[in-house]
C-alpha cells in the first residue's frame, strides 16, 4: 500500500511540473540522471560538408564585436571571481550589454595616432553591495574599468589603454524576480531564462581553416615574426562544391610597416600562411585573398595605428559575432544567443550551448562513421537546469540508430548531469565563447 502510495504521487508530480526525469541509485552509491524526454533522431538530407555550397565566417580577437563579447565576459569572471571571495558562491548578474563606439585615427606608413578615442559603454544587471543594509558594495565599477584596462592592454598592445579608449560603465542591480529565482537554488540552479543552446560535430573543412587561420594569424609566433599584423582580423570561407575560397580582412599597423612594398610582401605572407594552414587540413583548391578592398593607386590601405578597426568608424556590441564555438554558420542550426557576460551558474543561453557542443564532440568522438551530430537543447524559465524542456540529439550518416541511441543518451546523461558545476570552467576561462 505504501509503495502504491509513493507510485501514484510520483505519477502526480510528473503530471504537474511536465518534466520527466528520474533518479536511479547507480553502483557505488551516486545518483544518476536517467532523462525521459530525449530525442535521439535521424537527420535528412547530407552533411553540410557535402551540400553544393558552404560559407563560414570568424571575427578576430581584435575585431570590435569580438572585443565586446570578451570585455562582457571579462567582467562576468571578475565579477564571479569576487563573489565567490565574499558571499562562496557566484550571485546573480548579467552583464551580456556591451556597446563599442568607434574613435577616429589617422594611420599612415610609419606612424599615426588616434584623434578620437574609441568608447566603450559596460552595461548590465550585477548583485552590487555585500551587506543588506548597503553598508559594503561591491566594485563594479572598479572591475568594469581597470580589468578591461588590464586585459585591453595585453590583447591590443599598440592600444594605449589609457589615452586611446574611453571606458564607461551602466550597470544597476538585477530585477527582484531574477534574483529572487537565484536566491532560491539550492544544489541545482534554477533556469533564470526560456533559450536554447545548439551544438555541432564534427567541425568541416572550410571551418576548420576559417577558425584556425584566424587563430594561426593572431599567434603569439607570427606576432613575433611579422608585427606588422594587427589584431582585427576577419576571415570570410566559401566553399562552392570542392574549392575554397578564403577572404581575408587583416588591420595592418601602421608603425610597424614603413611603405608600400613592405605591406605587400605582409599581404604575401598572410596569403601563404593561410594557404599552408589550408594545406594541412584538405586536398581541395583554397585560394586566398587578402584586403581586397585596398587600391594602392589612390594610396588606401587597410592601415590602423592599434591594430582594430574600433579605431576609425567601426562599432561593436556583444552578440554580433562569433557563436559560442567560434564561428559564424548560416548552414549550420545556430543561437542567436549572446553567451558572452551571462551568469555562468544558471543562465542557459550560455551553459546549454557548451553542453550541446560537448554532447555532439563524444557523440561523434564515439560513432566517427557518423558524418554529422546536432544537438538541441530548450529550457524553461524556474525549472532546474539539469531538466531542460526538450532535448534532441540529430545524426547523419549510416549508422546503427539503437546503437548510437544507447550511447548518446549515456553522454547526455552526463553531460545534463554535470551542469550545476559547469560554471566552474567559465570562471577558469576553459570554454571558448567567441
Amino acid at each position: 500500500m505504501f509503495v502504491h502510495t509513493l507510485y501514484y504521487y510520483w505519477v502526480y508530480y510528473c503530471h504537474l511540473s511536465q518534466f520527466f526525469y528520474v533518479f536511479t541509485t547507480a553502483p557505488g552509491g551516486k545518483d544518476k540522471l536517467i532523462i525521459m524526454n530525449l530525442k535521439v533522431t535521424r537527420g535528412a538530407g547530407p552533411s553540410v560538408d557535402k551540400l553544393p555550397v558552404e560559407i563560414v565566417e570568424r571575427k578576430g580577437k581584435g575585431h570590435p564585436d569580438t572585443l565586446a563579447d570578451k570585455a562582457a565576459e571579462e567582467l562576468s569572471v571578475r565579477l564571479s571571481e569576487y563573489y565567490m571571495e565574499i558571499f562562496d558562491q557566484v550571485q546573480h548578474h548579467n552583464v551580456d550589454k556591451v556597446l563599442i563606439v568607434g574613435g577616429q585615427s589617422n594611420a599612415k606608413f610609419g606612424g599615426g595616432d588616434v584623434i578620437e578615442p574609441i568608447y566603450i559603454l559596460m552595461s548590465g544587471r550585477a548583485v552590487d553591495v555585500v551587506d543588506r543594509d548597503y553598508s559594503r558594495q561591491v566594485p563594479v565599477g572598479k572591475f568594469a574599468v581597470e580589468h578591461t584596462r588590464e586585459w585591453l592592454s595585453k590583447d591590443l598592445p599598440h592600444l594605449d589603454v589609457n589615452s586611446d579608449v574611453i571606458i564607461d560603465y551602466k550597470i544597476r542591480a538585477g530585477s527582484t524576480d531574477l534574483v529572487g529565482n537565484f536566491d532560491l537554488e539550492t544544489g541545482v540552479p534554477r533556469a533564470n531564462d526560456t533559450s536554447f543552446g545548439v551544438g555541432y560535430a564534427p567541425f568541416s573543412p572550410t571551418e576548420l581553416i576559417t577558425l584556425e587561420s584566424e587563430q594561426i594569424l593572431n599567434s603569439e609566433k607570427v606576432k613575433k615574426q611579422w608585427p606588422q599584423i594587427g589584431e582585427d582580423i576577419k576571415i570570410m570561407g566559401t566553399r562552392i562544391d570542392d574549392k575554397i575560397h578564403m577572404q581575408v580582412a587583416a588591420a595592418i599597423i601602421s608603425s610597424e610597416t614603413k611603405d608600400k612594398d613592405e605591406y605587400a610582401n605582409v599581404m604575401d605572407t598572410i596569403a601563404n600562411i593561410v594557404k599552408d594552414l589550408s594545406a594541412k587540413i584538405t586536398d581541395m583548391e583554397v585560394d586566398v585573398s587578402v584586403n581586397t578592398a585596398d587600391s594602392p593607386e589612390d594610396n588606401l590601405f587597410y592601415l590602423t595605428v592599434t591594430g582594430t578597426s574600433a579605431e576609425h568608424g567601426d562599432d561593436g556590441q556583444v552578440g554580433r559575432g562569433n557563436r559560442a564555438n567560434g564561428l559564424i554558420t548560416p548552414y549550420r542550426p545556430m543561437t542567436l544567443e549572446a553567451a558572452a557576460g551571462k551568469n555562468p551558474v544558471s543562465h542557459v543561453g550560455k551553459t546549454y550551448n557548451v553542453a550541446a557542443r560537448e554532447i555532439t564532440e563524444r557523440v561523434y568522438k564515439e560513432h566517427p562513421d557518423l558524418s554529422q551530430v546536432y544537438c538541441y537543447l530548450v529550457s524553461q524559465i524556474g525549472a532546474p537546469i539539469t531538466e531542460p524542456l526538450a532535448i534532441n540529439v540529430e545524426l547523419y550518416g549510416d549508422c546503427d540508430i539503437e546503437k548510437v541511441t544507447t550511447s548518446a543518451r549515456s553522454i547526455t546523461e552526463e553531460v545534463i548531469g554535470k551542469l550545476p558545476r559547469v560554471w566552474e570552467g567559465f570562471v577558469k576561462r576553459q570554454y571558448q565563447l567567441w
